[in-house]
């Protein structure tokens, strides 16, 4: 399989790439039709119900094998905070590459802050690993929503000092102040969730999420790029670097959090939220995703059928407990999604006969390029599970 160099180097260094197609990935025939109506102003949107997020992570780093017990992070929704999972310390990153992930609760709250963060492979021509990047990223964006105020986050939200695209920029910030993190660039796809069913997201690049109902992807995000395989990407570049592209009279680029694309949503019980770095969503489409999710939620009863169809079940609490699924790892029905998304997206990735959808986009805008198959990647992997909650946050 002939390999096409990536271009995301170049634009690091303001040069333009000889191609310049879009990445943007087509949507799913399957979109519910009410999706575009589920976007709102926070103020009318709050729920009398209340509901819980179910969370779970896998990845895969690339060259890596999969290990399905050991690639797994199963978020504990009563531990306060979890913000070790995303250490930047690189001997206690998970094998993720230069993927990352964070899960914490906000401040004491049941309301929670997660996402994923995909460090920028074309920085390593420069000698730089945006692993440090990516992963210092997450543990600042986990510790910030950790220590956030113990007031209602829905307060914060309304009072405007708690929203996902803050949580990016306070963490962005906090890395650059502290100077620890050289160089390198990275992708982020967050989300704060609370308890009411308000759920805003803010995705910065090529990484995204999909949100499923049951046999429908009810929302899915799209890519920002610049050009083809060049994602938004927030990023620090060492003063050499900036130099020497301002000496070949080029403009590096310069994303910010501000350039988030921000979306609010409203979930309900049985919903599943998937959010990944471009190592799934380069291999598997959002319908692949919506398949292989309905197959585990109507396979282990999460999703049910009823006599107006399928709908989530009322097993769902216990599925998405701690040993709801008899499995010694993934033992909850979040873990297994997560397991099994990274799973065939990893399988996919190695395959070089079945055409993935970045090989079907370099079909379609550089047909000279002998492209089949997956795309080798690291892969991450959040998965959240919504299931209505009578706990009182």
């Amino acid at each position: 399989m002939a390999a096409m160099r990536p271009t995301k180097s170049l634009y690091l260094l303001g040069f333009t790439p000889f191609f310049l197609g879009s990445a943007c990935r087509v949507s799913s025939p399957l979109v519910h039709r009410d999706a575009q109506q589920q976007c709102f102003p926070y103020s009318s949107s709050a729920s009398s119900e209340t509901f819980g997020f179910r969370i779970a992570a896998s990845f895969s780093a690339k060259g890596h094998k999969f290990n399905p017990k050991t690639d797994l992070f199963s978020f504990k929704q009563d531990d306060q905070r979890q913000a070790e999972i995303a250490d930047a310390s690189p001997r206690k990153r998970p094998d993720s590459g230069q993927d990352a992930f964070f899960v914490s609760n906000i401040g004491n709250s049941r309301n929670v802050a997660f996402g994923v963060a995909d460090g920028v492979g074309g920085w390593s021509d420069s000698g730089i690993d945006s692993a440090d990047f990516s992963h210092g990223l997450c543990e600042r964006m986990a510790d910030i929503a950790g220590k956030a105020s113990t007031r209602s986050t829905w307060e914060l939200i309304k009072k405007g000092d708690f929203k996902a695209r803050d949580l990016l920029q306070k963490a962005y910030n906090a890395i650059v102040e502290e100077k620890k993190i050289r160089g390198g660039g990275s992708t982020a796809c967050i989300a704060v969730g609370h308890s009411n069913g308000v759920l805003q997201v803010a995705n910065l690049g090529d990484s995204g999420f999909v949100q499923l109902r049951p046999n429908a992807v009810y929302f899915a995000s799209k890519p920002q790029t610049h050009a083809f395989n060049t994602p938004y990407q927030l990023s620090i570049m060492p003063p050499r670097m900036l130099a020497r592209s301002v000496a070949f009279g080029h403009k590096p680029l310069s994303d910010q959090p501000k350039d988030a694309s921000v979306t609010d949503h409203t979930v309900k019980h049985g919903d599943v939220l998937v959010f990944a770095t471009d190592g799934v969503w380069d291999n598997l489409s959002s319908t692949d995703v919506m398949k292989l999710v309905s197959r585990y939620m109507v396979g282990f009863n999460g999703w049910a059928n009823g006599k107006d169809g399928i709908a989530a079940s009322d097993q769902l609490d216990v599925l998405t407990t701690e040993g709801g699924i008899a499995k010694e790892r993934e033992n909850t029905l979040q873990a297994l999604l997560a397991v099994a998304i990274t799973g065939e997206a990893k399988a996919a990735s190695e395959n070089t006969k079945l055409d993935g959808p970045f090989a079907r986009e370099v079909q379609k805008y550089y047909p000279g390029e002998d492209w089949h198959g997956g795309k080798v990647d690291d892969i991450c992997v959040v998965v959240a599970v919504v299931v209505k909650d009578d706990s009182e946050v």
